[in-house]
């Protein structure tokens, strides 16, 4: 069920309508919770709803077991660990892995067809399967470490997992975070509420309108990437891709912080203005901050993080960088993608005393990350070349003004400046004044309804 189509805004309604009522009474809560989220994820298909189960299940006897038998309690966290990365293997990976043997035991004139005997039930990829792994991942993990209080019970457990607005396409949230919220008998107050709906508003204009009508070009120039050899075109195109995927996630992000807001439930912020960032470091403070966090706490600091010689912490940097990369898809175009900004961080750890101006800092950075977004949008390798030796050359027919000439020019201008200075000073103007707010979120939906681009599913949906 897509945020941006009328199923779920039927269910969302159905879903906040009879939220005041259900809160009140402390089962009920759990318990609309729980049925109607697994509505929302069976409504794409039922069966993978016995996957969510499963894990969830295991995680949460592998977090009651760690705590009740505490020498066995290793044990317990690498039996939950497993089942996870076993389910992402099965369903995300095994078909890669097994075409890639193929393609290594061919090469030395062995005959094999792994590809071949993969099960059929793993080729379809359960939406969002990569992220409620990594919120019941990190709930065990928590309890192991002593930094979060179990869940009271199953019922409980579930809530969190699988709490609807998250489920799917993130943020990815933590036990220590959530739980808490949802026990407690929150009142909720009309400045919530109305900053719940402002943020869905922003949400589905960032979506509908900026990343959809992006995607559009964007799309056009990745359906055919041999024809296009215009390095003009290939820029354009990728700084559409860069706006695209920023306001498609953080689209997503928003609308599903404004949702829980409605329910009195907080969401970190997941996208604090990346394309701002002064230095590589800096732009993973700020991009998809939930999954960058959980690299950071459950996998780079754990390996010693910075605390090692210079040459451990730059294994743990690539290390964490790839393993980043490899987690956004079975292709090798997500790993080239987390080597480069691998890459990045250890030049930038190199030249950590170099002084510029910041508005350099900020030019380079963004640029550097464009050029990185080649291989996370290209179909694989071949075409990410083809694409960067266009863009990093002066060859071709620069079709500056054809390609100028379509709406991608006012999309880029909107997207640019709402990211790049206009939006705090517009946000701070209309928060003053509520005749101001009324208006200017009324003509916001406005435009969501009459300027929306082509419906485009999200692209984090197949992460």
């Amino acid at each position: 069920m897509l945020f941006n189509s009328l199923p779920f805004l039927v269910f969302a309604a159905v879903f906040l309508g009879l939220w005041p009522v259900m809160k009140k009474r402390n089962t009920s809560k759990w318990w609309w919770i729980c049925i109607m989220s697994f509505v929302f994820y069976g409504w794409w298909d039922w069966r993978f709803l016995f996957l969510l189960l499963g894990t969830g299940t295991l995680d949460y006897i592998c977090g009651h077991l760690l705590l009740k038998q505490p020498s066995l309690k290793r044990m317990w966290l690498w039996i939950s660990l497993g089942g996870n990365i076993a389910s992402l293997l099965i369903f995300k990976y095994s078909l890669w892995l097994a075409t890639a043997a193929d393609q290594l035991f061919h090469a030395y004139g062995i005959n094999t067809h792994f590809g071949e005997s993969v099960p059929e039930f793993t080729l379809v990829l359960p939406v969002g399967i990569s992220f409620y792994t990594f919120n019941s991942m990190s709930y065990t993990i928590d309890l192991y470490r002593g930094k979060a209080r179990p869940a009271d019970n199953l019922l409980h457990f579930f809530a969190f997992i699988s709490f609807f607005p998250h489920l799917v396409a993130g943020p990815i949230i933590r036990a220590r975070d959530i739980l808490g919220q949802l026990r407690a008998d929150k009142r909720i107050h009309s400045l919530e509420i109305l900053n719940g709906i402002k943020t869905c508003i922003w949400g589905f204009f960032q979506k509908m309108v900026l990343a959809d009508n992006l995607a559009v070009f964007v799309n056009q120039q990745f359906n055919d990437v041999q024809r296009v050899n215009d390095g003009f075109t290939w820029w354009i195109c990728m700084f559409a891709f860069s706006f695209q995927i920023y306001f498609d996630f953080n689209g997503y992000s928003s609308i599903a912080r404004g949702i829980a807001k409605l329910c009195g439930i907080h969401f970190r912020l997941n996208f604090n203005h990346p394309y701002l960032a002064d230095s590589f470091g800096n732009f993973w403070q700020r991009w998809h901050i939930s999954l960058s966090s959980f690299f950071r706490d459950y996998v780079y600091i754990p390996l010693g993080g910075n605390r090692r010689s210079p040459l451990r912490n730059l294994f743990n940097r690539w290390f964490t960088m790839l393993l980043s990369g490899l987690w956004h898809g079975a292709n090798l175009t997500f790993i080239a993608w987390g080597a480069l900004h691998a890459a990045y961080l250890s030049l930038e750890k190199l030249f950590k005393h170099v002084t510029a101006p910041r508005l350099l800092k900020r030019t380079a950075v963004f640029l550097a990350v464009v050029l990185a977004w080649v291989f996370f949008r290209a179909e694989n390798i071949t075409e990410a070349l083809h694409i960067l030796k266009h863009m990093l050359s002066l060859d071709g027919t620069w079709r500056v003004k054809a390609v100028l000439a379509g709406n991608i020019s006012i999309w880029l201008l909107v997207s640019a400046g709402l990211e790049f200075g206009s939006v705090r000073r517009l946000s701070s103007r209309v928060r003053g004044n509520t005749v101001v707010q009324v208006i200017f979120w009324s003509l916001l939906v406005g435009v969501i309804i009459y300027f929306r681009g082509p419906e485009q599913q999200f692209i984090y949906f197949q992460f």
